[in-house]
């Protein structure tokens, strides 16, 4: 039975998942100010990092819409949705409704749709996760049992250089965000199921990056066994600098870096890092 991966487009990809025919993206819409950014093959980082800076104004982002996934779900029997995190998009939701439209119509055909409790990089583990149980011959069901679990299993965890828009969306207080600005201090964040929440703190990048490091090393279990994922945004030297210091510390099976597409970038903003394992 041929079979699809659909993510929305915070499922940031390898170049070699960008060439998969078997993986589809379905794209939000960004908006800053009055300008509206659609999150496909068209969008430019750069442009966006600049509009993000300056506009007083939160950037917004817009969930695909139902029709938008059942497109993607046409020529595949299985299908399986991996979404950002339902706690900061209403992807999810919007792909439920489009499995249970598509279903009413094809009743035959088979769709999980898996909200990550995570972004970026989070996705992107998960999606792998799902390929790889289909190369071995995994079945339906399996493959929706391995990609739960391993979703279930997963940790993400993130520094920003840029908590402007953390304070636009009231996320941090204006004194806060100064006082950072101001100290150079960078929070260490964590997603405990979906949901953002301050690991720690430290004073400089590369502090607060090693800080993060301690903790991959601390909390990993069966790293042998699982592949070390990094989302930069405009910051591959940085990426790079973090793999070389985990993979040094954690036996991590493999490590893969990709590049913030334009829902990565709105949330990590310009130098920020997202990993997940």
């Amino acid at each position: 039975m041929s079979y699809r991966i659909v993510g929305d487009s915070c499922t940031d990809l390898t170049e070699s998942m960008r060439k998969d025919e078997r993986i589809r993206i379905v794209p939000l819409l960004l908006q800053v100010g009055k300008e509206t950014v659609v999150d496909d093959e068209s969008f430019e980082q750069g442009r966006f990092l600049k509009m993000m800076k300056d506009c007083s104004e939160c950037p917004k982002s817009s969930c695909p819409s139902p029709e938008a996934y059942m497109d993607a779900f046409e020529g595949a029997d299985e299908i399986f949705v991996v979404t950002l995190s339902s706690h900061l998009s209403g992807s999810y939701n919007s792909a439920e409704l489009a499995k249970m439209l598509y279903l009413e119509k094809h009743p035959n055909k088979k769709i999980s749709v898996i909200d990550s409790r995570s972004a970026a990089a989070g996705q992107t583990l998960i999606a792998l996760c799902i390929l790889q149980a289909k190369e071995a011959g995994a079945d339906f069901e399996e493959t929706v049992g391995r990609a739960m679990k391993f979703r279930d299993e997963m940790k993400t965890k993130f520094v920003l250089e840029n908590l402007d828009n953390l304070r636009k969306n009231g996320r941090l207080s204006n004194i806060t965000a100064a006082l950072c600005s101001v100290l150079n201090i960078k929070p260490v964040m964590c997603g405990v199921e979906g949901v953002i929440e301050k690991l720690d703190q430290a004073r400089g990048m590369t502090k607060a990056l090693s800080k993060m490091a301690k903790y991959i090393e601390e909390d990993v279990v069966d790293a042998k066994n699982r592949i070390f994922a990094i989302t930069h945004c405009n910051c591959r030297e940085r990426a790079e600098f973090v793999r070389d210091m985990v993979m040094g510390r954690v036996p991590f099976r493999d490590s893969i870096i990709v590049e913030a597409a334009g829902v990565s970038s709105m949330y990590a903003n310009d130098g920020g890092i997202v990993v997940a394992y």
